[in-house]
């Protein structure tokens, strides 16, 4: 008589004393197996990854409002609710914030451009949504000219100190250090790029005077505005971090309870570093009194202080980069180049998926979920090893975007099944593959503006500073530093090969951000972008695909639910069809999670109008006339 269990044989037989010893035997050698696979287990379970510190960040809010009231906001915001755009014939800006798109409202109302209306929403997001972004981080920016027709890309990203080294983020044992650990402080603080931009931006494209564009931050910084639930929910979430710094709990927890939902909040900090900018430009801020506080600021955290010095902000540039740009259809696609992953992988994953029809196969089809899904799996596998600061590493851009390889890329995937052992390709017959692969962290505390003004300019920024409330560290300015120095690799190399992500002195880190316009026939269609970490590229993809293939206005566009699938596992957003979707793609072989997401798409499309929309997850408004 014999019982089967997972191939292996047991045969009944007469229990002696002898067999009882062997049987013990066998017992504690499958306990300590038992011990090390669970050892094994919960290690893996708590390492340095993305599925594991994705649910810990603080960014992660319940509700979302808008506290700004007046007639025109109300309007758009009962248009989003019920999946309409908002429509306009001369203008349309898109922000995260409604104080920040009343603030750029009111400069192209004047006549200013999509650049000084940046500059305006900006300043104000930096004080109303100081989590996601502010003058102590980054950005990236792409500019449409509506007079020469071209497109000229900004990087305004940070840069790590010339005093930086690259085993920073490693324990004393060679170890990586926790996340967190690495986060809190000055050591995970690089050179702020986002004032820098704004001045450069406004300088080449804008007509207005530079001074008053800081009015409306000024005057909210010194009356107050109401805190939004996005920021008190945050707050609250992040409490035990946020008060481990003074100057940060003063602010965002006041006699140690977190600030709440509809609370006035006064930041005379601010109003006066605003001032400051508006008096006297970027100088005070990268070589004056605003400076040395930056400085202080980073190399006087106790536990974990950082290297910036005056130099690394006296010398800081912003760079003008060509942009990244490939045919899809009729379209073409133009984002972000390194640093950013963000724009080769939205070119890369829309040139994957040009050669399968979409449009037929429709949205609530999970064929197409997994056709995107495994379209995005190749583009990371190249992200992840590739894709760095090209001032630093060589990057094979032109090879990565070349339409053979691409097509090639594209043969890889098997429809209706899972696509197996998606590695990184060999995009160029002359570049040396040894760099290791990288899958460092960058978590959703981000913001996007997307801009279209009277004068057929397009701007579409995306800006950050990185984790939300980054290193947690408040100046005597009045802003948050980024930790966007965690956005490198923890460890130089990985199996004897060098990361190209890895921390050097001066370089930028590479990023997800993906600020992108879509042109038909030499003219912006599509200006559009996302908060999110590595997960903005998906969001812009699939709003893309949701305008361009399935005829889905700005709005329902930015409201789609996700799915997305980056390495191996399909994660899903909660939705009236997630059920029949994660069925079917777990009988094509995938792991699948049921997930919420906190995307923040702001977007505009051009037609015979002008529509924008902004994504209902977050708490974003489109203001048009």
């Amino acid at each position: 008589m014999a019982c089967t269990w997972n191939g292996w044989s047991h045969h009944w037989r007469v229990v002696t004393p002898k067999h009882l010893l062997h049987w013990y035997d066998d017992l504690v050698f499958m306990q300590k197996i038992l011990l090390i696979f669970l050892i094994l287990f919960f290690s893996l379970k708590n390492s340095y990854s993305d599925n594991n510190i994705k649910d810990n960040s603080p960014e992660i809010f319940e509700g979302v409002s808008v506290e700004l009231d007046r007639l025109e906001i109300q309007e758009s915001l009962n248009l989003k609710e019920n999946g309409k755009s908002v429509s306009s014939k001369n203008w349309m800006i898109v922000t995260a914030n409604a104080y920040a798109s009343a603030a750029g409202a009111k400069i192209l109302q004047s006549g200013g451009t999509a650049a000084d209306a940046m500059v305006a929403a900006q300043s104000v997001l930096g004080l109303v949504e100081p989590e996601s972004s502010g003058i102590g981080g980054g950005s990236f920016l792409l500019w449409y000219d509506g007079v020469t027709g071209k497109i000229v890309t900004l990087d305004g990203r940070e840069t790590a100190p010339q005093n930086s080294t690259s085993n920073q983020f490693l324990k004393s044992d060679g170890t990586k250090m926790k996340f967190f650990d690495a986060v809190i402080g000055g050591l995970s603080v690089g050179t702020p790029g986002t004032l820098a931009l704004m001045f450069d931006a406004q300088k080449k494209w804008g007509n207005q005077n530079w001074e008053n564009l800081f009015d409306e931050a000024i005057f909210l910084s010194k009356n107050g505005f109401k805190v939004s639930k996005k920021l008190s929910s945050s707050i609250e979430r992040d409490k035990d971090r946020l008060s481990k710094i003074d100057k940060t709990k003063e602010y965002f927890l006041p006699n140690g309870n977190s600030l709440k939902h509809k609370q006035v909040l006064k930041n005379y900090a601010y109003a006066s570093t605003m001032q400051n900018i508006a008096n006297n430009n970027i100088e005070d801020f990268y070589k004056g009194s605003i400076a040395q506080d930056i400085i202080s600021t980073v190399k006087n955290h106790t536990k974990n202080p950082g290297f910036l010095e005056a130099e690394d902000l006296s010398n800081y540039n912003v760079i003008e980069r060509d942009p990244v740009c490939v045919n899809y259809k009729v379209y073409k696609i133009c984002g972000m180049g390194p640093p950013s992953s963000g724009g080769v992988a939205v070119a890369q994953i829309l040139k994957i998926l040009e050669p399968y029809d979409l449009q037929s196969l429709g949205y609530s089809n999970p064929i197409t979920w997994q056709i995107i899904g495994d379209a995005t799996r190749l583009a990371f596998a190249d992200r992840d090893r590739y894709l760095a600061d090209s001032d630093y590493v060589s990057v094979p851009l032109s090879g990565l975007l070349n339409d053979n390889y691409l097509i090639e890329r594209s043969n890889k995937i098997k429809v209706g099944t899972k696509t197996e052992n998606v590695t990184s390709g060999k995009p160029s017959n002359d570049f040396v593959y040894n760099y290791g692969i990288d899958k460092s962290l960058e978590l959703q505390s981000t913001t996007h503006i997307s801009i279209y003004d009277q004068y057929g300019n397009a701007l579409s920024m995306t800006s950050s500073i990185e984790n939300a409330f980054g290193s947690r560290l408040m100046t005597e300015s009045g802003f948050l530093l980024n930790n966007q120095l965690t956005d490198f690799s923890f460890n130089e190399r990985i199996d004897g090969k060098l990361i190209a992500n890895r921390l050097e002195p001066g370089k930028r880190p590479r990023s997800s951000m993906a600020p992108t316009i879509v042109l038909k026939d030499g003219r912006p269609i599509i200006i559009i972008g996302s908060p999110g970490g590595s997960n903005i590229i998906s969001f812009v993809v699939n709003s893309i695909i949701a305008l361009l293939e399935w005829d889905m206005n700005i709005q329902e566009a930015v409201s789609h639910p996700h799915a997305i699938n980056r390495w191996g596992k399909f994660e899903i957003e909660e939705s009236l069809y997630s059920s029949n979707l994660e069925n079917s793609l777990k009988a094509m072989g995938y792991d699948t999670k049921i997930r919420k997401y906190y995307s923040g798409l702001n977007g505009i499309y051009i037609d015979t109008e002008i529509y924008g929309g902004s994504d209902p997850r977050r708490e974003g408004i489109a203001l048009g006339k």
